[in-house]
């Protein structure tokens, strides 16, 4: 087996509309194409050694039976390796399951289409399933440790690419709430929205976060001080550079015990608690100049640790962190103990699990001595031993929700607290016996506010109730009233899009709007060129996407992009279908106009249910595509009795007719004419009848995005089949005594609509 070509699609696509993450493999099935799995010797044990999982999988709806039994009776390989492709990915921990195989018009290659979590382990997975059925063809097997060595790898591509536990909590409720989102790639920026509606996130830190709080919220002196001064409780502390300005800090604070941490650390690092002599002080000063250049001298505050979340003002969330610790059964060593904990499959490494490994450090041998315990002491029966002072989830703790127990009173001092530091998204970290009661009744204190706070104890707490706090997030970034989205209009078809697609762009720009479009000659951001080039693929599609000036985006998507890549979209409001004719068969592995009509469909089928989706009712390919679609339907056409139109238009469906020399829309028994197509200087004085289904196609589009009619006659009453409107598109020249015609022609159709016109013009 030879693997050819794999592409990622990211976008709805030719396969799917819904799953948008695909990997396309085409691969040559060589002397294996006419031999299927039951006349490879030993081939269906050699795969049921390797993957014996694969008993659970079953075929598609039209395939009877489970999988395995389809390679005991016997089946081609690609849809063996699709399958396999799929499991080792679920094996690594990535739950997918959509999966085709197609052989292609070359004998023996086939096209293995497979669902991914992430891209580069979906690549791999595909590139493995080949390796692992060739090995087992060739060998009898596939070795254990290549499989393990696999999984790992797998395992170690989606770890890398995972989005953080906060912003994958916001990525999620807002793939609930239907709002679009991208990763920016720089700084782990992600956009939320499209266009000029668009806000960004970095984890927790949002487009509306002040980084006057931010600055403030780092420096935790300068904190204290502000919240001190407004009367907020706070510890009583100092900071000092030097160690020996230490001893007259201690004293300055009331003695021990004390807390030492950086002034501007995070996550815990450098932090100790509960410090109650010299030679503990020391160390703490050490371990809190690593992370800091100054260090803070607090008071220490018996009590229990909770991280209040507040949202836009809002108290959303309160957990109880819980220092790491094991729990003693009577029999096991500290260290046994820590080992079990450790194997519960809720831990791992950093952020990449729900909890995060206990490991020994410092601070743990501190607390082991305190305790006259060693690693190797049998710890009681029901007893808790802390191996760390502070309660991070990074460094090994627990979460306990307490959103429901918090006082009102303590409500009310956490969001005047997050207002008077400025941060629209707060954690705020309060030391207190009981959460439950106001902080000044049992001596309880803030100890910090922190910005860029981390949702994995609220959002995945140890105990408790889980609390939707990316959903407060998305909330006050999008309140009701306020759209995460502009109009997207994507146009394709075979002959025609670059000029309606331009024309459709100059339409809106009646309506005062900055208007984003791609074309086959460049991209454009209102009446500035911003990329030359044949831009109609996703990557010049997202470029509009991702820019905050423009208000309306009208996309050219031509075939290429949708197979390479799928539309750079989730949704559009507008998918226009202008025509399919037999251009670029046998590319792409597309080789009948029927599949080429499924190409194009994908711009309609990929439309929100309350947009539209315009077809020319003349093409009956295209017309055939409202079958598909899961949203509202326009139709245009040259035609005026054409019985698709008279039909759909009778019972209240929208269209543009040209009827009686005039282009015009319809629904029911009204009809709203826009202008003569004489008047329409795209259509060559009206004689010709391309450019006047193209005016037809974009007026209509306009239309159904509520553009008013007066603009949109201004808008083809303005634009010109020019250089500098359409350039290369029926740009006609007049050299005196003969005139000279320019066109973008590049296939029969185009060449026989040119000849319709000459005949007309001779």
């Amino acid at each position: 087996m030879r693997i050819l070509k794999i592409q990622t699609l990211r976008g709805p696509n030719y396969w799917s509309i819904r799953r948008q993450k695909l990997i396309v493999m085409r691969f040559d099935l060589e002397e294996l194409a006419e031999k299927p799995s039951n006349q490879i010797p030993g081939f269906y044990e050699g795969l049921v050694a390797a993957l014996p999982s694969l008993e659970s999988h079953f075929c598609s709806p039209g395939c009877l039976g489970g999988f395995l039994m389809r390679v005991q009776e016997g089946t081609m390989m690609g849809h063996i390796v699709e399958h396999v492709a799929l499991e080792l990915q679920e094996l690594a921990g990535m739950p997918v399951g959509f999966g085709r195989t197609r052989e292609t018009a070359n004998p023996g290659v086939y096209q293995v289409v497979i669902e991914y979590l992430d891209e580069q382990a979906g690549r791999y997975a595909a590139r493995a399933a080949v390796r692992l059925c060739q090995s087992i063809i060739d060998r009898g097997h596939y070795p254990q440790k290549e499989l393990e060595q696999d999984l790992q790898d797998l395992k170690d591509l989606y770890r890398d690419a995972a989005l953080g536990p906060s912003t994958e909590a916001i990525v999620k409720e807002a793939e609930a709430k239907g709002i679009p989102w991208m990763s920016l790639g720089a700084r782990f920026l992600i956009q939320l929205g499209y266009g000029l509606h668009q806000k960004r996130m970095q984890a927790t830190i949002s487009s509306h976060t002040s980084i006057l709080g931010v600055e403030l919220a780092c420096d935790k002196e300068g904190t204290k001080r502000i919240l001190a001064d407004a009367g907020v409780p706070v510890p009583r502390g100092t900071v000092i550079n030097y160690l020996d300005e230490l001893k007259d800090a201690i004293q300055e604070v009331g003695g021990y015990p004390i807390v030492l941490k950086p002034l501007d650390g995070n996550h815990g690092r450098g932090i100790t608690i509960d410090i109650r002599s010299w030679e503990e002080a020391e160390s703490a000063y050490d371990a809190a100049k690593e992370v800091s250049g100054s260090v803070i001298v607090e008071r220490y505050y018996a009590g229990r640790d909770h991280r209040v979340l507040v949202v836009d003002n809002k108290v959303v969330a309160v957990a109880e962190r819980v220092p790491a610790h094991v729990v003693g059964d009577g029999v096991s060593t500290i260290e046994q103990l820590l080992e079990k904990t450790n194997q519960d499959p809720n831990r791992g490494e950093g952020h990449d699990k729900v909890l995060t490994r206990i490991e020994v450090d410092r601070t743990s041998y501190q607390l082991l001595e305190r305790q006259g315990y060693t690693l190797q002491t049998v710890l009681p029966k029901s007893e808790i031993f802390y191996l760390r002072a502070t309660a991070n989830l990074s460094t090994g703790g627990i979460a306990v929700d307490r959103t429901d127990d918090i006082h009102p009173e303590n409500i009310w001092l956490a969001q005047r607290v997050a207002k008077i530091i400025g941060l629209d998204i707060a954690g705020i970290d309060i030391v207190t016996p009981d959460i439950s009661r106001p902080l000044r009744e049992v001596d309880g204190v803030i100890v910090e506010v922190n910005a860029a706070p981390g949702f994995r104890m609220h959002v995945s707490p140890s105990r408790g109730i889980p609390r939707n706090v990316a959903e407060a997030v998305l909330d006050m970034l999008f309140p009701p009233e306020k759209s995460s989205r502009i109009p997207i209009l994507a146009v394709t078809g075979t002959n025609g899009k670059t000029t309606t697609t331009r024309l459709l762009a100059h339409i809106f720009k009646q309506t005062g709007q900055i208007v984003g479009y791609t074309t086959t000659d460049g991209t454009y951001i209102g009446d500035h060129l911003v990329e030359p080039g044949d831009n109609t693929g996703p990557q010049s599609a997202q470029l509009i996407l991702q820019d905050p000036t423009v208000e309306v985006a009208v996309l050219e998507s031509a075939r290429g992009g949708i197979l390479r890549s799928g539309l750079a979209f989730d949704a559009s409001n507008v998918g226009v279908v202008l025509n399919v004719a037999a251009d670029h068969l046998g590319i792409g592995d597309i080789e009948t106009i029927e599949q080429m009509a499924k190409v194009k469909s994908v711009v309609a089928e990929a439309v929100l249910p309350n947009g539209y989706a315009v077809l020319n009712a003349d093409d009956p390919l295209v017309a055939a595509i409202a079958q598909r679609v899961k949203c509202q339907v326009a139709y245009f056409t040259m035609n005026p009795e054409n019985q698709i139109v008279c039909d759909h238009t009778q019972q209240g469906g929208l269209a543009a007719v040209y009827e009686n020399g005039y282009l015009s829309i319809l629904k029911r028994d009204w009809t709203h004419r826009i202008e003569r197509a004489e008047n329409v200087p795209l259509t060559l004085g009206g004689r010709a009848p391309f450019m006047i289904a193209n005016a037809l196609a974009a007026s209509l589009a306009a239309f159904a995005q509520d553009v008013p009619i007066e603009q949109i006659r201004t808008g083809l009453s303005t634009f010109r089949a020019s250089v500098s409107q359409t350039p290369g598109r029926m740009n006609l020249f007049n050299l005196g005594t003969y005139h000279a015609l320019v066109d973008y022609a590049h296939n029969p159709h185009s060449y026989e609509a040119l000849g319709g016109l000459s005949a007309i013009t001779r």
